[in-house]
């Protein structure tokens, strides 16, 4: 499901755009996770990149330091439509990096720049970032200037759904399908075996979270709701809806959740789970689950509500609008996006 499919929060569109109408239209800088160590096996790259996935500079920073691709560690993936700047490591036990100004390229619509290295104790394992700073331009904006800056207003205090973006379901979206057909008993390689599991746990989510927005309950406590802590994965509950819960929501330090689905029982009780199980007994929905399961996946939660931190907006020309904000990992900028209306984009963020 599609952000043009799934249910908006904050009502009818207020503009179209074009996005990514260059890469340097979609900025994304990691905000990252740790302090370097100074010291280690492992040589940090703070890297500059136009025009390239993340895979493909992984590649790129082998092939220079002449190490297998296992060597290279990075917390993130990042589409080739934008200009990004993340961290890569290379394991290099004898400390001998070739010289960093052979690693940089300028090819114009493909570019590398090495903004900063160091040394480091470990690997960058994937998910070790504090989030992702976007500066996004919206060009040929048609839409009224007090509606889009009402939505955003409204955007920047109360948040938006937190789906899945629709880059996790591949292009096309055809990654459910592929997964369906994989549980069915179709070989796929381990590394798209690990794509189709997402896809089918993120199609699953989406479903239940589209039905909490369109019951108007994606942002509110329902009788039986599992809690997620601001920033963090940890949850509790069910436990009873109370002043100092509703504080709490309000304050935006606890989220309502919804099912990742996997082996065991729905935490969630009563209206929730009732909710959850009318959309995860729907349609494909059982094939889906009984594949993760059979795949030995657990249950898991994830928030249903994301505020963009530091959102800010200027009007460079009539129709430019810029937008910069801040999302923590795991998050997606185009269904912050997908709440002002309608875009025609180039690439996919990734």
């Amino acid at each position: 499901m599609s952000e043009n499919t799934l249910a908006t929060a904050h009502g009818a569109a207020v503009l179209s755009a074009k996005i990514r109408t260059t890469p340097e239209d979609f900025l994304v800088e990691e905000l990252p996770g740790f302090e370097a160590s100074g010291s280690g096996e492992h040589l940090l790259l703070t890297v500059e990149k136009r025009g390239m996935n993340t895979a493909f500079a992984a590649r790129h920073i082998a092939q220079w330091a002449g190490v297998g691709e296992v060597a290279i560690g990075y917390a993130g993936l990042k589409d080739r439509h934008a200009v990004t700047r993340q961290r890569f490591t290379v394991h290099l036990p004898k400390r001998n990096a070739p010289d960093i100004a052979t690693l940089e390229f300028d090819r114009g619509e493909e570019r590398l720049r090495v903004i900063e290295h160091t040394w480091h104790a470990k690997k960058l394992p994937r998910g070790a970032l504090a989030g992702n700073r976007f500066v996004l331009m919206l060009r040929d904006v048609v839409g009224e200037r007090d509606a889009i800056e009402a939505r955003l207003q409204s955007i920047a205090r109360r948040g938006v759904p937190n789906y899945f973006g629709e880059q996790r379901f591949g292009r096309g979206g055809d990654n459910v399908a592929g997964a369906l057909a994989m549980f069915a008993g179709r070989r796929v390689r381990r590394e798209q075996r690990t794509l189709l599991l997402s896809a089918a746990r993120s199609e699953l989510f989406n479903r239940v979270l589209a039905a909490r927005v369109s019951a108007g309950t994606w942002d509110q406590a329902l009788d039986g709701e599992v809690w997620m802590l601001d920033g963090s994965r940890s949850v509790f509950g069910p436990v009873p809806f109370d002043e100092t819960l509703a504080q709490r929501l309000d304050a935006f330090d606890i989220h309502p959740t919804g099912p990742l689905w996997g082996r065991g029982d729905l935490r969630s009780e009563g209206a929730v789970a009732e909710l959850e199980h009318a959309v995860l007994d729907a349609g494909d929905a059982p094939a889906l689950r009984q594949g993760l399961e059979a795949e030995g996946l657990k249950q898991e939660r994830r928030a249903l509500r994301l505020r963009p931190s530091e959102l800010a907006w200027t009007w460079r020309d009539d129709d430019a609008l810029e937008l910069a904000f801040s999302l923590p990992p795991g998050t997606y900028a185009t269904v912050v996006l997908a709440e002002l209306g309608e875009l025609t984009a180039a690439g996919r963020e990734g």
